[in-house]
């Protein structure tokens, strides 16, 4: 089978590719390399000329004049020109509702073009897209990434881009892609919700993970225990990183020398990965029911992560052994379990490995693989 990946989310579609590759399919992934990341591709449309230095305070002007981000239509020209070689393909997946990336009038106009001479279009729900973004503005669960926005509209200018979701010209793009596609994917629990009743919802498949590139890091806990919290200022608020702050404050006066805190803040990333190696206990998001790609990978090295571990997660699938702590937005709850591991070193151990477990067993990039292709059939 011939296969198309357009976009690219955490390396969502790059670790689902090496899986469909083992199983002898031909696949060809062609994104922005996921911004800054800069995941690797087939063919990038990432934008150059408009994203360099000498672009970037006509840059800045725009978008605070207009609230948009001009490199968006470069993204969409650089799509363009590579569409004639972007057919012949018998399945198109798109990583979300706007994978291009690029304005919503012109995204459904590249799709339009790119489904004239392909075969059937899947859609994945992961991250932010109309359904998902509508769902939690109502207020139908209990707390999730948009609470602190609900709470106070002008917390944070992050949810500029996750609001345009549901602005009047993405709905248009909305609407056109769900009489297009063959039917939406749900990636983890955080997106079902939202899909659920909907006649094009396909269910859920886990994120693939390749851990035969992870490598498992024995944990020895000589001295201290070591925690980690990796700050990205760009969601700080989303994730709700102030949590876990004012939770180490208290982790920190309540056990002195027994722990060391590692907190970092757009670092190289080198430097990042060696800190968090170091690490028995890494904290991640709150907000969250299930895991991204960050928890996944720690957990696979054979960290504890503080993450999305709702009730969803747990009955699927089953979990008898902890595998994850599940961070909710209650800073008394994540001094209790924090504590809890200090006082006992051995679980965090224990846990590290049924993490490893659970990676091997239910995020396996090939048996995910073989899920894709059952639904693409």
């Amino acid at each position: 089978m011939r296969i198309l990946l357009v976009g690219e989310y955490s390396r969502l579609h790059n670790s689902l590719k090496e899986g469909l590759l083992a199983l002898g399919h031909e696949v060809t992934l062609v994104s922005d390399g996921d911004s800054f990341k800069n995941y690797p591709n087939d063919y990038s449309y990432r934008a150059k000329w408009l994203a360099s230095n000498p672009f970037r305070l006509f840059r800045k002007a725009i978008h605070k004049l207009f609230k948009f981000d001009i490199i968006q239509i470069e993204q969409g020209i650089r799509f363009h020109f590579l569409l004639s070689r972007l057919k012949g393909f018998d399945v198109v997946q798109l990583i979300n509702e706007s994978s291009i990336n690029t304005i919503a009038v012109y995204e459904i106009f590249l799709l339009r073009k790119l489904m004239q001479k392909n075969g059937t279009l899947y859609l994945l729900s992961s991250g932010a897209d109309a359904l998902s973004i509508s769902f939690l503005l109502n207020k139908k669960i209990a707390y999730s990434i948009l609470t602190p926005y609900l709470e106070n509209p002008n917390v944070s200018t992050e949810y500029t881009h996750i609001l345009k979701y549901v602005s009047t010209k993405h709905m248009k793009l909305h609407r056109y892609l769900f009489r297009k596609i063959e039917g939406v994917i749900a990636t983890d629990f955080d997106y079902v919700p939202p899909l659920l009743g909907n006649e094009k919802y396909l269910g859920i498949i886990p994120n693939p993970i390749n851990h035969s590139k992870i490598a498992f890091m024995s944990t020895e806990i000589k001295d201290k225990i070591v925690i980690f919290l990796g700050i990205n200022r760009h969601n700080y608020v989303k994730k709700g990183i102030v949590y876990f702050e004012q939770a180490l404050a208290q982790i920190r006066q309540k056990y002195g020398e027994r722990v060391e805190i590692i907190c970092t803040e757009n670092i190289p990333y080198q430097e990042y990965i060696q800190l968090y190696n170091k690490a028995h206990i890494l904290l991640d998001q709150v907000f969250a029911q299930d895991q991204g790609y960050n928890a996944l990978e720690a957990m696979a090295k054979g960290k504890v992560v503080f993450t999305g571990a709702g009730e969803a997660f747990h009955n699927h699938y089953q979990i008898k052994n902890r595998v994850a702590f599940h961070a909710p937005p209650n800073v008394g709850q994540l001094v209790s379990d924090l504590s809890f591991l200090v006082e006992n070193p051995q679980e965090i151990i224990e846990i590290g490995k049924n993490a490893r477990v659970f990676i091997e067993k239910e995020h396996d990039y090939l048996k995910i693989a073989k899920k894709y292709l059952e639904v693409w059939n």
